[in-house]
């Protein structure tokens, strides 16, 4: 662990310790529109910014995740010969797999075509984000373990399978912190209760402070779903605040017989950000304030973009304000065992508007030049066919793009095999795309460590290498 991370643990202590609840009582004169009061969040807050170890590319990051697996072959990484070869075996020799047959291959229906002065093929699938190829810097070689999405997506949110780990979001709120006084670090909107559910957005070991904030679930539509437990209808605001008064001093209480409790310093910093969150989350929900223009954009109120449109221009709002990191999640609907080519037309159709419009809104506004934004999921999807019009769960290679926040446009980088099995040129695994956001905003993977059971953890445990070559 960083010295200063130990220096920065040490001093929170002291400081909660010689508080009492006096943060209540700034919180709530702020909410009640007390003036001259200090602000919540000082320099010796656990959420307080941080400096970063170096000159940063981006300030945060929106993850769009794609649960389920879109198939590479059919979206972002054309395959002539695989195409060619439909409906004939594929030998493992041919990949380099020792099964002399890997099952039927399945060509794609879809058309590909070059875009953009740096020629990034897209499928014409997405007619929308392939305005914006320039914008797009695209890994086509990406690998990982876990054939099961549970596993898969445990390895993509937390960097393992085993043990519960601490997200990569909860890693990025620890080593930056949040820019903003009144919403946390990190925000997960509309996340997967399934395949891991809250340990893909968990805090694990880290302080409880940087757990990601859900925004809803997958399931639910973004214009329903509220955060829990943001409001009291049933007691104002000066009665709120005795309450916290109270329950603070009992904390402190706590915290001075334990000398060292995490679970209380956490609960302490969480009721501080809750208290803040009451007036800022609900007009950051607020969609409304926006203009009509900016809700053409997105696809808002329109039949197929509706629901992911509201989640990508919530995600802006949130990047606005001072959010370090944002991810944002379709459904479990991109899992396409059966039936690909009405699946993935159908999937397509719900996100190419909504990511275009983020890309373009982001920027107008200045803010994509230090956002970056990041599109993938779990795995790929087979060369072979499942199920005769379908195609099976691929870990062995998969594709992601990325824009902003400092990153070659008009980029693609990595290449597969002429079937899309796996990475024949630059391979880039799970733990070195996760080193590589890191490195994005400013960290160096190999020193954000915390000690835990006696060791020193990190993101990328004891792998990762970032790849600068995707970087201006």
């Amino acid at each position: 662990m960083a010295c200063f991370q130990f220096d920065r643990i040490s001093t929170r202590r002291d400081m909660l310790r010689r508080s009492g609840a006096g943060f209540a009582s700034l919180a709530f004169s702020a909410m009640l529109g007390g003036a001259s009061q200090a602000p919540l969040f000082g320099s010796e807050s656990p959420l307080a910014a941080k400096q970063p170890h170096f000159t940063p590319r981006a300030k945060r990051i929106i993850f769009l995740f794609m649960w389920g697996g879109p198939s590479h072959v059919d979206l972002f990484d054309p395959k002539p010969v695989l195409n060619a070869h439909a409906g004939q075996p594929l030998n493992g020799n041919t990949v380099g797999h020792p099964s002399p047959n890997l099952g039927t291959l399945m060509g794609t229906p879809f058309r590909f075509q070059q875009h953009g002065e740096g020629g990034i093929w897209i499928s014409e699938l997405f007619p929308h984000l392939a305005q914006h190829a320039d914008r797009l810097c695209v890994v086509r070689s990406m690998h990982t373990e876990g054939t099961a999405h549970g596993e898969a997506l445990l390895r993509l949110h937390t960097g393992h399978s085993n043990l519960v780990r601490p997200s990569v979001g909860s890693w990025i709120s620890y080593g930056l912190g949040s820019e903003s006084e009144e919403l946390p670090a990190f925000v997960t909107i509309s996340p997967p209760r399934g395949h891991g559910g809250v340990q893909n957005y968990g805090s694990a070991f880290l302080p409880a402070i940087h757990q990601g904030t859900a925004i809803g679930s997958a399931e639910i539509p973004i214009s329903k779903a509220r955060v829990s437990h943001i409001g009291n209808s049933k007691l104002d605001a000066p009665t709120q605040s005795e309450q916290l008064k109270l329950i603070q001093a009992l904390n402190q209480s706590h915290l001075q017989a334990a000398k060292t409790d995490r679970g209380i310093e956490g609960l302490i910093a969480n009721y501080e950000l809750a208290f803040r969150m009451q007036s800022a989350i609900p007009a950051t929900m607020n969609l409304d304030s926006e203009t009509a223009e900016t809700h053409r954009l997105y696809g808002i109120n329109e039949d197929k973009t509706d629901n992911f449109g509201r989640q990508c221009l919530l995600a802006r709002k949130l990047a606005e304000s001072g959010v370090r990191y944002i991810q944002v999640s379709t459904d479990y609907t991109w899992d396409h065992h059966q039936k690909l080519r009405d699946g993935i037309v159908g999937e397509c159709k719900q996100v190419d508007k909504p990511i275009a419009g983020l890309l373009e809104d982001l920027a107008r506004r200045g803010l994509l030049e230090d956002t970056l934004v990041v599109w993938g999921s779990e795995f790929g999807r087979t060369p072979t066919a499942e199920n005769n019009d379908g195609r099976g769960h691929h870990p062995q290679a998969f594709t992601i793009w990325m824009a902003g926040g400092g990153v070659k446009g008009g980029l693609t980088y990595g290449a597969t095999d002429d079937f899309g099995y796996k990475p024949v040129e630059n391979g880039v695994h799970m733990h070195d795309l996760h080193a590589s956001l890191l490195y994005a905003l400013g960290m160096d993977h190999k020193r954000l460590t915390y000690r835990y059971a006696g060791r020193d953890f990190r993101l990328t445990d004891i792998y990762g290498n970032v790849v600068e070559a995707l970087w201006s």
